[in-house]
């Protein structure tokens, strides 16, 4: 059986009310990231949290800027990760992109990987289909993930169905 992580993208401040770009449901998202964590951890899965901190040469971002409140991985994501998360800072919608993603997977010696994460047409999208991630077995967690809307995340998900499995949290970490 090959070695398995979850990895969670970008649930962070910004995307819950009161942040700078709200999303759908984002605590629905979050409860079902946390179940997924928790299981995962029973497991002894490794758990990676990705987290987008805009490029300050770039001048200021839309959200996520560096040292903002918004920019923070969500407290209760932190608390259920342990003492001691893998965390991976991007500056890319690709988590693989110019981080420390693919060394951190290699050095677990990780052979698959369950997705969630917001916002699931950027990210979640973006680093499913990403070259560095093809030689992982993939598998998106659906309901750990969200979008804007109802309608953007479906139409993401039915697009990157076609080369990655849609798994349920529950059925994937069963």
């Amino acid at each position: 059986m090959s070695k398995t992580a979850l990895l969670l993208i970008d649930i962070q401040m910004d995307y819950f009310p009161g942040g700078l770009f709200p999303l759908w449901q984002p605590e629905a998202a979050l409860s079902r990231s946390l179940a997924a964590l928790r299981r995962a951890r029973e497991l002894g899965m490794p758990v990676v949290l990705v987290q987008h901190v805009a490029d300050p040469a770039k001048g200021p971002a839309p959200f996520f800027n560096q040292s903002s409140a918004g920019v923070a991985l969500h407290p209760d994501l932190l608390a259920a990760a342990g003492p001691e998360p893998l965390i991976v800072i991007k500056r890319f919608a690709d988590s693989f992109e110019g981080t420390t993603l693919e060394a951190t997977l290699s050095d677990l010696g990780v052979e698959a990987l369950l997705i969630g994460g917001m916002m699931t047409q950027n990210c979640v999208a973006f680093t499913a289909l990403s070259k560095a991630a093809e030689k992982y077995r993939l598998r998106i967690l659906p309901d750990c993930c969200t979008s804007v809307s109802e309608m953007i995340h479906r139409i993401a998900l039915s697009g990157v169905s076609t080369r990655v499995s849609l798994v349920p949290s529950e059925e994937a970490l069963a």
